[in-house]
């Protein structure tokens, strides 16, 4: 069995601002000393001040002055990089790949068969879900049978393939690409997703010319966007009863918890939804950021989600859109009870805890990207934090250009009609 070598991001070294990427002090001092300020005047002096660092956050060596700086901090997992800078590199030719069909989906039968043929010609060791080929439309193909008897398969929950995978072939929506993540709760192999769903909204690529683009990305060198994920623990306290017999012999019970608390915990993509459930009482959960009280929730519930969530159930929401590569959690109330409650923004790393409030008349309930549902109830918690487990997505451009496009293909951002010219005749009326 193939051991999956581990991927890594190329970044451009790191110049500080009193160095300027390695020009000397006298240059620097003399563009300080100029009349004129403006930076768009030369373009030398452009040149100069090209920046090649992350403007999302500071980086471990940046200084504030001549004296002060960033304490560092020995524990810290997460450095945003420049967008621009992010490039999928491998340490050794990847040699196993992970494909991903959307189940039930007639339209993916002959793309994921060409996919696989395309895969094992070129050596590829091709790891496929169990049940993908329970299909009995892959199962009972006999010139399809070659093929199926060099494949790896695996199950959900029960087979444990994180280092067995170098990289990730999705075939189908978004869904897939969610569906994938969660495949892994720590590292997770660098993932390209094919639009052969609905919406497409992360997934960039067009299945046209497959065998090009997958032979560039088995080469290397290609734009990538880290998509950060939110680890979610949910404590959930012991519901069984104990029992006791009376003087009579008669067994009765006391309503004492046992002791015992069952934790689980997930990685999520895209959002946790708390929400009110079936019930017709509005959602009442206390929010805390960093053990301090925030606010509590009064409304059908809450969504927690990242960036790359803030373009799913958020916006829907009245959420604003945020690009990928910004390091924030979103928490975006579902239909508040409050004209003032507007959704909010906090940093990367704040760890949030969601509790049911003590008067709160119904329980809650809770899924992470749609799936995992489950009930709430006084004394359980869901503590949300960010992954240092990101999500690399493949990008078929760059970060930057690929949301953009999809923000306008499949959302129809700032889509309108366009305003008549006015000429010069109608303009004297």
């Amino acid at each position: 069995m193939e051991t999956g070598e581990q991927v890594g991001v190329e970044a451009v070294p790191y110049c500080c601002s009193a160095c300027d990427g390695g020009e000397t002090p006298t240059r620097g001092l003399a563009c300080r000393t100029r009349k004129t300020r403006s930076l768009s005047t030369s373009s030398a002096t452009a040149c100069d001040y090209r920046r090649n660092q992350s403007l999302h956050g500071p980086s471990p060596v940046t200084t504030f002055g001549p004296k002060a700086c960033m304490l560092q901090n020995p524990h810290a997992v997460m450095h945003i990089q420049d967008p621009a800078s992010q490039r999928l590199t491998w340490n050794k030719p990847p040699k196993s790949v992970l494909v991903i069909k959307k189940i039930q989906d007639a339209s993916l039968l002959q793309p994921f068969k060409e996919l696989c043929v395309f895969l094992t010609e070129k050596n590829m060791i091709v790891y496929v879900e169990r049940k993908v080929l329970a299909d009995p439309a892959i199962a009972a193909d006999e010139s399809f049978a070659a093929v199926i008897q060099k494949f790896c398969t695996f199950r959900e929950d029960l087979d444990d393939i994180s280092n067995r995978v170098d990289f990730i072939i999705c075939l189908g929506g978004d869904g897939t690409l969610l569906y994938a993540s969660s495949l892994f709760q720590k590292s997770v192999p660098p993932v390209m997703a094919f639009h052969l769903g609905s919406l497409g909204f992360l997934t960039p690529f067009n299945f046209d010319t497959y065998q090009s683009q997958v032979t560039q990305i088995i080469e290397g060198n290609t734009a990538i966007i880290l998509r950060s994920r939110l680890r979610v623990r949910v404590v959930k306290e012991s519901r069984e009863k104990k029992a006791r017999v009376d003087e009579k012999g008669i067994i009765m019970t006391n309503g004492d918890s046992e002791g015992s608390r069952k934790a689980m915990q997930y990685q999520v993509l895209n959002e946790v939804v708390v929400d009110r459930g079936p019930s017709s009482y509005l959602s009442n959960v206390d929010l805390f950021l960093d053990g301090h009280l925030i606010t509590t929730v009064q409304g059908d519930g809450v969504i927690v989600s990242t960036p790359t969530g803030s373009t799913a159930y958020a916006v829907a929401a009245g959420a604003s859109m945020i690009h990928p590569n910004v390091p924030a959690i979103m928490i975006t109330p579902i239909c508040p009870h409050s004209l003032s409650f507007r959704p909010i923004v906090v940093p990367a790393g704040v760890e949030l805890k969601i509790m049911l409030s003590r008067d709160a008349r119904n329980t809650a309930w809770v899924s992470f990207d749609g799936r995992k549902r489950q009930e709430i109830c006084h004394g359980d918690s869901i503590t949300i934090t960010t992954s240092c487990f990101p999500v690399p997505s493949i990008c078929f451009r760059d970060p930057v250009n690929d949301w953009f496009e999809s923000l306008a293909q499949c959302l129809h951002w700032n889509v309108r009609k366009k305003q008549n010219y006015l000429s010069s005749e109608e303009d004297e009326f």
